[in-house]
C-alpha cells in the first residue's frame, strides 16, 4: 500500500469517474485503474461498484476511503511541520470565503495580506457555507471565513467580527423620513432575497420570519423576489422593486442623500451576524490562522465591530 494508491482512491471516490480522477491526479487512466485494482487485491475487498456511466463507492470502500483522507491529511501536516520550522508563514493558503462576505472583506484583507505576509500568497474560492465546510474536511481548504450559526463541524473556530444589518429602499420610498426601521415592519413590504443556499438569506428570515411564509396567502407579505447575488439584488432595489436587507460592510455611507438607493439601520434590537474563520484542527500553520486574523482586524469595514482588535494589537 502507498500513499499515492491512497491519493487515487480518494481521487475516484470524489470524482465517481476513473477519467476525471486520473486528470485530477496528472496520470493516465489505466495507471490510475492498475494502481487501485492492485489495492484492492492487496486488501481483498472491492472498493468501488464499476460499471454505468458514475462509479460509485462501496459501504466499506467509503470507510476506507475516509480512512485513506486521513492519512492523507496527516501526511500533509508533517510536511507542514517540516515547513513551519524555516518559516511558520511560508507558502500559500487556502482560504474560502462566503459570498455575502468575500466582495467586501477581500480587497481590504488581501491588501493587508501582501503588505504583511508576502511569503504567504492567499489561494481564494467563495462559496456557500456547506461547501466550504466540505472542503475544508477535504484537506481542500486551509480555512474559511464564514458567519454563524454553523452546522456541526467539529473544527476549530475563531470570532472576527460582528456585523449589524441595514434595510436598503428606493431613494423615493416612504420610509426615507424614518430614522430607524423596526424589523417587523418588513412584513407589510415586497422583499428581495437572495436565493436558497446562502446562510445571509437564512439569517434575513430570521429577522423577520413572515418571509418564510410569503407564498402562503394572507400571511402579509406582499410577494418575494429571489436574486444570485447582494449586488444583483441592491441593483433591483433602486430600480423601484422592493426592498432588501444588506451587511452593514456592503454599506459605504449610510448617510448619502443621493442617488436612487437610501439606507437606515434597524430599530433596536437590532439584528447582525457573527462573522468567524473555521479551520481543521489538525491543520499545524496556526501563526498562519492568526496572520489572517490580524489582517481582520486592521480592515476597515464600515459598521462592524472587530473582536480579534485587542490580540492584533
Amino acid at each position: 500500500m502507498t500513499l499515492t494508491e491512497l491519493k487515487y482512491i480518494v481521487a475516484v471516490a470524489r470524482a465517481k469517474h476513473f477519467g476525471h480522477a486520473a486528470e485530477a491526479c496528472f496520470v493516465a487512466q489505466p495507471t490510475l485503474s492498475v494502481a487501485i485494482k492492485k489495492l484492492e487485491d492487496e486488501l481483498g475487498v472491492t472498493l468501488f461498484e464499476r460499471g454505468g456511466a458514475e462509479i460509485s463507492v462501496t459501504p466499506l470502500g467509503a470507510q476506507i476511503v475516509a480512512q485513506a483522507e486521513r492519512v492523507l491529511e496527516q501526511t500533509a501536516a508533517i510536511k507542514e511541520l517540516a515547513k513551519q520550522n524555516k518559516d511558520p508563514l511560508s507558502g500559500p493558503l487556502r482560504l474560502g470565503v462566503i459570498y455575502t462576505i468575500g466582495p467586501y472583506l477581500l480587497p481590504p484583507l488581501v491588501k493587508r495580506m501582501i503588505e504583511k505576509t508576502p511569503q504567504m500568497p492567499l489561494i481564494l474560492q467563495e462559496n456557500f457555507t456547506v461547501k466550504l465546510l466540505e472542503l475544508l474536511r477535504q484537506g481542500e481548504l486551509d480555512a474559511a471565513i464564514m458567519a454563524l450559526p454553523l452546522p456541526d463541524h467539529g473544527m476549530s473556530m475563531k470570532s472576527l467580527y460582528d456585523e449589524p444589518f441595514v434595510v436598503a429602499m428606493p431613494g423615493q420610498h416612504p420610509w426615507t423620513e424614518r430614522k430607524k426601521i423596526p424589523a417587523e415592519d418588513l412584513k407589510s413590504e415586497t422583499m428581495l432575497l437572495l436565493g436558497n443556499g446562502h446562510c445571509f438569506r437564512d439569517q434575513v428570515l430570521e429577522v423577520c420570519p413572515e418571509m418564510a411564509r410569503f407564498s402562503t396567502p394572507g400571511n402579509g407579505m406582499q410577494r418575494t423576489f429571489e436574486g444570485s447575488s447582494l449586488e444583483t439584488i441592491r441593483h433591483m432595489v433602486a430600480s423601484g422593486i422592493g426592498l432588501t436587507v444588506l451587511p452593514r460592510a456592503s454599506v459605504q455611507d449610510m448617510d448619502t442623500k443621493e442617488g436612487m438607493l437610501q439606507f437606515r439601520p434597524f430599530a433596536s434590537p437590532e439584528p447582525s451576524r457573527r462573522v468567524v474563520i473555521v479551520w481543521r484542527k489538525s491543520f499545524t500553520r496556526k501563526a498562519a490562522i492568526d496572520a489572517i486574523c490580524e489582517a481582520v482586524a486592521q480592515c476597515e469595514l464600515p459598521g462592524v465591530t472587530m473582536l480579534c482588535k485587542d490580540e492584533a494589537e
